[in-house]
């Protein structure tokens, strides 16, 4: 493992731009849109799910299936069937809440709003922080097949869940169940002589401009507001909410917009739904992306069974965060694969395949890391812990490519704030450049 390479340029390489779209990319459709502008700017064309598409070597595209998903790619001006694909995989959502229906609950002078933990949320996190609002937004239409979907952002503190004081909770200290249901409620305001029923409805009208009634329904989430931080000796730490799955969709727009590749086809795609299964039609676990892939092909003028051959030829990265070594709590980790911040990005290994494992795979990446030397470490979760899992094996098992699961090791995965060594950034965009351009 090349972990002892040198940085060449700033620690902090690349993390203003990772901010800007942290602070962009505060719900899985915020996060495509940010994603999708970015790339339109560089010249990507945009191209209509369900429509007919006419494609061209040398060319760029983006198409943004639901609006959670987007699936980016750029063929070679001398590409041909047989050179497949060099794919790159993310997810756009993050662990969190939810809005329900009707969720105005007044009690005792306090109005709160009704959520739902989305996916494996770090409950005591999300305690005493200052907490917006935003999503998709569904209104009345003439076509009724056809709603409007508008995004809303609220964009600055509107909500807080408060923590019980020590005095009426003394064995706070010792660990505390928190319940969603009860104690996870965020508070909005205090109730008085205004309705306190539909004032979230209000509220969204108020940003759109729309009459409340013409609300039909919206995927609302609760995010944190708060900015990043450089923190540590010469920057060394970066951090902020939202960086599972962030810092790889930003390397891998960065990759991906660096590359310049002759033959074959390169592809970002950004999947919803990976904190929840990604048992969705614009999740992981969808036929979406293959048929994506297949209708690329197609529209090239590519037979059908050149397809099915160049999956052979084919290659996934799914990028997604790692557990960097906690020094408070190194009886959790493998006792030798200690993966830490600061050290390059990690190669995520389970034989349970919760993380894609091909060695052949694998022995590319690090091939790919020795020439160019780009720092690497390998992960194994401690045989004892279940660990996490990613879309990797999920989204190989219906593109049957190889697939290895990489991404830059974190502290506090899953919590309202995570941190992240700088300098690793770098090493996984210096990777993924060279995976889309070698």
């Amino acid at each position: 493992m090349n972990q002892n390479k040198k940085q060449t340029t700033s620690p902090a390489f690349g993390i203003d731009r990772l901010k800007a779209l942290i602070q962009e990319s505060v719900s899985p459709y915020h996060t495509v849109r940010a994603v999708k502008k970015r790339l339109c700017d560089a010249g990507f064309e945009e191209l209509q799910n369900g429509a007919p598409w006419s494609l061209a070597p040398g060319k760029k595209y983006a198409v943004t299936p639901y609006g959670s998903c987007l699936i980016a790619f750029t063929i070679g001006a001398s590409a041909q069937p047989e050179d497949g694909f060099r794919i790159g995989a993310a997810h756009g959502d993050f662990p969190g809440f939810r809005v329900k229906p009707r969720p105005e609950m007044e009690k005792d002078g306090y109005l709160r709003l009704n959520v739902e933990g989305y996916g494996g949320v770090n409950h005591m996190s999300w305690l005493d922080r200052p907490l917006s609002l935003a999503g998709k937004i569904v209104l009345r239409s003439e076509d009724p097949f056809a709603p409007k979907v508008q995004l809303a952002d609220f964009k600055h503190p509107l909500l807080t869940i408060p923590n019980v004081a020590v005095h009426l909770q003394r064995d706070m200290n010792k660990g505390m169940e928190l319940k969603k249901q009860t104690q996870m409620l965020p508070l909005l305001g205090l109730s008085g002589e205004t309705a306190s029923e539909g004032m979230l409805s209000q509220l969204l009208a108020e940003q759109l401009s729309c009459d409340p009634k013409d609300i039909l329904d919206y995927e609302l989430n609760l995010y944190n507001a708060e900015p990043g931080s450089l923190l540590g000796i010469d920057n060394a730490l970066y951090q902020a909410p939202r960086l599972d799955d962030l810092t790889s969709v930003q390397a891998l727009m960065d990759g991906l917009l660096a590359a310049d590749r002759a033959r074959g086809i390169n592809v970002l795609v950004i999947f919803d739904h990976e904190e929840v299964g990604s048992r969705t039609k614009q999740g992981a676990g969808s036929t979406l992306f293959t048929l994506t892939l297949e209708k690329i092909y197609r529209s090239l003028g590519w037979a059908d069974t050149s397809y099915t051959d160049a999956l052979n030829t084919s290659l996934m990265m799914s990028v997604d965060v790692a557990h960097a070594l906690h020094p408070a709590y190194e009886s959790h980790y493998d006792p030798v694969n200690k993966n830490r911040m600061g050290k390059g990005f990690s190669i995520k290994q389970a034989c349970s395949q919760s993380y894609a494992t091909d060695s052949e795979a694998i022995a590319i990446v690090q091939q790919i890391c020795d020439a160019k030397e780009i720092p690497y470490q390998k992960f194994v979760n401690h045989s004892d812990e279940r660990g996490g899992g990613t879309l990797g094996s999920i989204a190989s098992a219906l593109l049957p490519v190889r697939c290895v699961d990489i991404g830059i090791p974190i502290l506090a995965m899953h919590s309202a704030r995570e941190t992240m060594g700088t300098a690793d950034l770098k090493a996984l965009t210096d990777y993924l450049t060279a995976f889309y351009t070698l």
